[in-house]
């Protein structure tokens, strides 16, 4: 399984203080976790994209490629993308440059997004939501398969024979589908053959075992090998030494996150009762101690049998420190379990870190 970190680069303001860290720290910050994911062995690094005065990151491709120059061997990856009002094409060329700067790390995570301020911004319909991601993948599909390119669809005008550049190191170029739990996008990644990216940040992680069951039949179906039908969890999460001291480092700036969220979306507020809930062995948070987050990605594995764990601990205002800590706990004490536990071989950076 790989074992990574993905991280939306919030900027909520402080618990206490109420003051919020500016742009420019933040994005050093950011920098900084990168690094250190890659040292301790890390295997993937995702960056959202949101165009909101709450997180700093709207270009994930550029600050992947910033990463990509102080990294050596983590794959570096949006998570994720906004296609839907995005231009494949420029899409496409900005993944391709960042494979070529990273001498070949670099995935396109492809999403419609759970917010929606780039539709009116760039000039889009929300009322042509699904068909906007299907003609968008659609046409990134294209580009990734051939250099000459012939397309025609309903949003966007058609390219007649036109070459695209530059053509990336990987080929093809990897690209996922993130999806946030509906049937008919499980349904899509499968037949299409993609890889698979489903978001856990509530509820019972195995009531989500029959979409991936859905997604693997959906693949088989088209006739894909089992073996190309990989499949990602993303959930929210935090490591700390003690199980307590994970729970009340993280509570302060989770709560303010998912109540600005919810206060959004018509969501109850939070409350710590149910953090607490979703703390525990079925519950969505990986929120804990070293062993327990161990014990709980083994047991998801045992729903999903995935491939690949994303983990996205600096939420909101979450110290620095502490974020950095977390992710070398993640990366020295919890994947080196993991790993063993799958029977898979210990990596160099383990080895010197032990």
């Amino acid at each position: 399984m790989e074992l990574g970190i993905y991280t939306f680069a919030g900027m909520s303001p402080d618990p206490t203080s109420g003051v919020a860290i500016d742009a420019h720290q933040r994005m050093q910050n950011l920098l900084e976790e990168m690094e250190l994911a890659d040292q301790v062995g890390l295997d993937v690094f995702g960056i959202g994209e949101h165009h909101r005065p709450d997180f700093v990151i709207s270009t994930p491709a550029v600050v992947l490629a910033a990463g990509a120059a102080r990294t050596k061997n983590i794959r570096l990856t949006s998570a994720v993308t906004v296609l839907s009002s995005e231009d494949p094409v420029r899409v496409f060329q900005e993944y391709a440059t960042l494979d070529l700067i990273s001498s070949g790390r670099a995935e396109i995570m492809a999403g419609r997004g759970s917010f929606i301020e780039s539709f009116p911004l760039f000039g889009y319909d929300l009322n042509d939501y699904d068909e906007l991601f299907t003609e968008k993948l659609d046409l990134l599909l294209k580009l990734r398969a051939s250099e000459r390119v012939t397309w025609k669809g309903n949003l966007r005008a058609p390219i007649s024979n036109l070459g695209v550049y530059p053509r990336p190191l990987q080929n093809p170029l990897p690209v996922w589908i993130a999806v946030g739990g509906t049937p008919a996008s499980v349904i899509r990644a499968g037949t299409l053959g993609l890889p698979l990216a489903i978001a856990i940040i509530g509820g019972e992680p195995h009531r989500f075992a029959p979409l991936v069951d859905l997604y693997r039949e959906a693949g088989a179906k088209a006739g894909h090998a089992p073996e190309t039908l990989k499949v990602s969890i993303n959930s929210h999460g935090y490591v700390a030494e003690t199980s307590q001291a994970a729970a009340d480092g993280y509570w302060p700036s989770y709560e303010v996150v998912m109540n600005k969220i919810g206060r959004e979306r018509g969501w109850p507020p939070s409350n710590r009762a149910q953090f607490e809930a979703g703390r525990t062995p079925r519950g969505a948070l990986l929120v804990g101690s070293p062993q327990e987050v161990i014990d709980k990605i083994m047991l998801q594995h045992s729903y999903f049998k995935h491939d690949r764990f994303l983990l996205q601990i600096d939420l909101g205002s979450l110290p620095h420190g502490n974020t950095l800590k977390a992710i070398e706990l993640f990366g020295t004490k919890v994947a080196p379990v993991i790993r063993k536990e799958l029977g898979q071989p210990v990596k160099a950076e383990e080895t010197a870190l032990a």
